[in-house]
């Protein structure tokens, strides 16, 4: 899966993924990290996803990173927000208040482009990317990290053999490989949700259970 493949999709309005409403589960569940309310959030390939607008209303500072420039771009200007632009060696940044997107490849970013954050979610990352693609991911995110991160993690689980991803399935047992070997982890929730999904009971799907995952540290595990 190439760069050139998002950017196709976003140019043919391909985006499927792109949801027009605050997820459920980043509501539900975003306060079991017990943050404070300020901190600042990592959104790994972001999109133009509202859910940013709901985390900096909390009170956070968000920081994504999203390969594709029409993608950024629209963020901004479907949500009237006036953005400043900068050069930052592979990446461009745009920042207005509290958002700042990096407009560029994830698996170019280093610790300097982010600087410290204490939150991660993760809603269409890691479903995003093929299995050879999700360990490299699962790394380099990992590489990122600052001490006491904590993340809220949202996965589809399907019949692969139905359906090709993007989206893909993600199962339990390789969220436990992936993250279980890295953080504590604990699942939140499993619903199917095939119902509300048209376009996935059109492909063939008989079954689409969406999983919510808390991990990092450990006291948001203790309850």
């Amino acid at each position: 899966m190439t760069p050139e493949f998002w950017h196709q999709r976003w140019r043919a309005g391909q985006i499927g993924f792109h949801q027009q409403e605050i997820h459920v589960y980043l509501k539900r569940y975003w306060p079991a990290l017990k943050l404070g309310g300020d901190e600042r959030v990592f959104v790994p390939l972001c999109g133009k996803s509202l859910d940013m607008l709901w985390l900096a209303e909390q009170g956070h500072r968000v920081i994504g990173v999203e390969l594709s420039e029409k993608a950024v771009a629209d963020f901004f200007a479907e949500n009237h927000l006036q953005a400043v632009r900068s050069e930052e060696g592979p990446f461009v940044r745009w920042r207005c208040d509290e958002i700042e997107l990096l407009q560029g490849d994830f698996f170019q970013l280093a610790p300097q482009h982010l600087g410290s954050y204490q939150a991660i979610y993760d809603r269409a990352s890691l479903i995003a990317l093929p299995p050879t693609m999700r360990v490299d991911y699962v790394h380099h995110m990992v590489s990122l990290c600052t001490d006491g991160l904590r993340g809220l993690l949202v996965t589809l689980e399907y019949d692969q053999a139905r359906m090709d991803g993007p989206p893909f399935s993600v199962e339990g047992k390789e969220v436990e490989r992936l993250l279980g070997s890295r953080f504590p982890l604990k699942e939140l929730e499993g619903i199917d949700i095939l119902q509300e999904e048209e376009r996935f009971r059109q492909k063939g799907l008989t079954r689409l259970v969406e999983r919510a995952y808390l991990f990092g540290g450990e006291k948001i595990l203790s309850d």
